[in-house]
């Protein structure tokens, strides 16, 4: 067991992925909090979390893992990772809750992609992780259900269970991809929110909002009403992210982004069902994530 999982921690390493300890048989650090640093070795200029003390060096990975049968953890924000994690429906759901996995299959199909394929694999719960390489200069942070239902992300502060751990639950097993893709740009767009306005605008700066919101929505819909076959659920998505910000701020009523809209995705042929189950999911992101200025009505 113990050969296994330093064998783990050295391979992933060795992938230019940061590791470090969790506790045998969980998935929870193993190591000491700030109340309990030493304020030695690699802390010896302060407290640092288990995210600084990931390492990809196979001297400090194999005195580690002599010590005990740690489970394997990486993180994921100094690895350069995103990864995807598909949950499972918790025991209290509905019977008729679909899994991560099937949402995000759904996402996919919605904007015209297909499921990506990148090393992934099964984690104790029957769920899955699929691991994406981040972009360069791109800090990405966690997520909980942005994507889709039961579907988070792990990026900064976070970090996923490597292959070949275990815990009572079951074990964590590579089942399939030999190396992590890059990060699909429509995956991207769905995790980088829009920029927030720092401050409340005066009078002239909000009519000329206005004036930029109205120009915004003539311009994306013209662009979904014009969208080709494949890209039609795609540009339908990106709209409504786009607009759904002058939403939250106040210069568009939602109905009037709705209706545009929904004329535009069905003029460029798409079926209205379809229209407004996008609309919906992507608006009320939108509107969820993007801060409200102050004084819009």
């Amino acid at each position: 067991m113990n050969e296994r999982l330093t064998n783990a921690a050295l391979e992933a390493a060795e992938r230019g992925w940061h590791v470090f300890p969790l506790r045998p048989g969980t998935k929870r650090p193993a190591l000491h909090g700030e109340a309990a640093c030493p304020r030695t070795g690699t802390c010896e200029s302060g407290h640092r979390k288990w995210e600084q003390r990931a390492t990809t060096d196979p001297v400090r990975i194999r005195a580690t893992w002599a010590r005990g049968p740690f489970n394997v953890g990486i993180a994921t924000g100094p690895s350069g990772l995103l990864v995807v994690d598909l949950d499972m429906p918790k025991p209290n759901s509905n019977g008729d809750t679909p899994d991560g996995a099937t949402t995000f299959e759904a996402l996919c199909e919605r904007t015209g992609h297909a499921v990506p394929t990148t090393y992934r694999t099964r984690t104790a719960s029957g769920g899955q992780h699929l691991y994406f390489t981040a972009p360069n200069g791109t800090r990405l942070a966690n997520t909980a259900g942005t994507v889709a239902p039961l579907v988070d992300t792990r990026a900064w502060g976070g970090y996923v269970v490597a292959a070949d751990s275990t815990t009572p639950a079951g074990d964590y097993e590579a089942v399939g991809g030999s190396v992590a893709a890059c990060l699909p740009l429509w995956l991207l767009s769905v995790l980088k929110p829009a920029p927030k306005p720092s401050r409340a605008p005066s009078t002239a700066v909000a009519g000329q909002s206005r004036r930029y919101a109205d120009t915004a929505l003539a311009c994306e819909t013209r662009s979904v009403a014009g969208a080709q076959v494949g890209e039609r659920e795609a540009k339908l998505f990106r709209a409504a992210r786009a607009l759904g910000r002058f939403v939250a701020w106040g210069d568009l009523p939602r109905h009037v982004v709705e209706h545009a809209l929904q004329e535009a995705g069905e003029a460029a042929g798409l079926p209205s069902s379809q229209c407004r189950a996008t609309l919906r999911s992507a608006l009320n992101w939108s509107i969820a994530h993007n801060q409200r200025r102050r004084g819009a009505a």
